[in-house]
């Protein structure tokens, strides 16, 4: 992945990090109820199980471009589609509001991981989301593997930096969306709309 492309990706997947959805709820959460600490499992977590989606996708997606690179035309303008409509449902979407209670019992480690993957890999809007946006990133001529291990530790890096600061400012980050995260979805939408249809008339 040549430096160009792959600052348009980390731009997409910073957005993707930082838009509502059920493991950033569940982080805000964890790192609210439990603290940073105990959260930070529950965070990695969610970041296995974005990978395991990844891999799951990009190899699906690869095997297909084996066939016919006509499908890559179409899969990039069928994502680019999708990510407009997504980022239409996230500006429309009211803000986040998260209601905490204390902590009934502890959680231990392996089941705050659990949860997080699992927040992760049963969520069909998370695999919807990465069919429609890997192929813009996929160069066929190349080798997938390679691809694979680029796309998924930038991801990976960048999901998890972003996921541990929300759990470090839990508190705060919940007093903000009350106030903000209506202009947030909006900030949010308008980047997926952006990249949904831009993404397409790249070369």
């Amino acid at each position: 992945m040549d430096m160009h492309t792959w600052l348009i990706y980390v731009v997409a997947i910073t957005g993707l990090s930082l838009s509502p959805g059920p493991n950033g709820l569940l982080a805000l959460t964890h790192g609210a109820v439990y603290g940073w600490r105990k959260a930070t499992y529950t965070v990695s977590g969610g970041v296995f199980g974005f990978v395991v989606v990844i891999a799951g996708s990009m190899f699906g997606i690869g095997a297909l471009l084996q066939a016919s690179l006509t499908w890559l035309t179409l899969m990039k303008w069928v994502g680019g589609a999708y990510l407009v409509w997504l980022g239409i449902q996230v500006w429309r979407s009211p803000p986040v509001s998260l209601q905490l209670g204390a902590a009934a019992n502890e959680r231990s480690p392996a089941s705050m991981f659990a949860q997080g993957a699992l927040s992760a890999l049963t969520n069909p809007k998370v695999l919807r989301f990465f069919a429609a946006f890997l192929p813009h990133f996929i160069d066929p001529a190349k080798s997938l593997v390679t691809q694979f291990v680029v796309i998924t530790s930038t991801f990976a890096a960048f999901e998890f930096a972003t996921e541990l600061v929300i759990v470090g400012m839990a508190q705060h980050i919940n007093a903000w969306l009350a106030r903000s995260g209506k202009r947030f979805n909006q900030v949010c939408g308008g980047l997926f709309v952006t990249i949904g249809a831009a993404l397409p008339l790249r070369a």
